[in-house]
């Protein structure tokens, strides 16, 4: 399937996970994104609780992004006249979604939220839903290397030899000690 060239429409979830795993410049490059302002709000809030490689610059994102849009109450109030189980969503899902409803273009939406993905659904908006995963192979970004959070490397095991120095007979004569960081098959 070739690479969509409409406008992409992001929820707060795709930027945070783009930012963290640092996909976000391949994404931003090969599409024209657009997400609502309460999307770009969402991305600010526990800023001060993020590592520094993951806090996002208000700025750098706006000038990422083709469009940051508003949505105004009357556009709230008509997507929940025409489902009311928009109003389950969270506030930067339900704004995109009503921010959606009213656009004429040929627009996708990115976002992985399972309540989102299933108002899409229920609206028959299947084939304008898309994963993430897609955008980022379709564009040619190979996947990071995602390491959980706070992982880190097990140092190398010691020797079976180490530690068991104690445990030889006094009649046998002494052992020449291994460097500790291989098997060297003494025991």
């Amino acid at each position: 399937m070739p690479r969509h060239t409409g406008s992409v429409l992001v929820d707060t979830n795709v930027i945070l996970e783009c930012w963290r795993v640092g996909s976000w410049r391949a994404l931003a490059g090969g599409y024209s994104l657009q997400t609502v302002e309460d999307c770009v709000t969402e991305t600010q809030t526990g800023f001060q609780r993020r590592r520094a490689e993951q806090r996002i610059d208000a700025a750098v994102l706006r000038q990422s992004l083709a469009g940051v849009h508003d949505v105004s109450a009357a556009q709230l109030a008509a997507a929940i006249v025409r489902d009311e189980t928009i109003s389950f969503l969270d506030v930067g899902e339900r704004s995109l979604w009503a921010h959606a409803l009213t656009r004429n273009d040929a627009w996708i939406l990115c976002g992985p939220d399972r309540a989102s993905l299933r108002f899409g659904i229920r609206l028959g908006f299947r084939d304008r839903l898309v994963a993430l995963e897609r955008l980022l192979t379709d564009v040619g970004h190979r996947r990071p290397a995602v390491r959980p959070f706070g992982w880190r490397p097990s140092p190398p095991r010691p020797c079976c030899c180490v530690g068991r120095a104690s445990i030889r007979l006094r009649s046998s004569p002494p052992a020449e000690p291994c460097s500790g960081w291989e098997r060297c098959g003494k025991f």
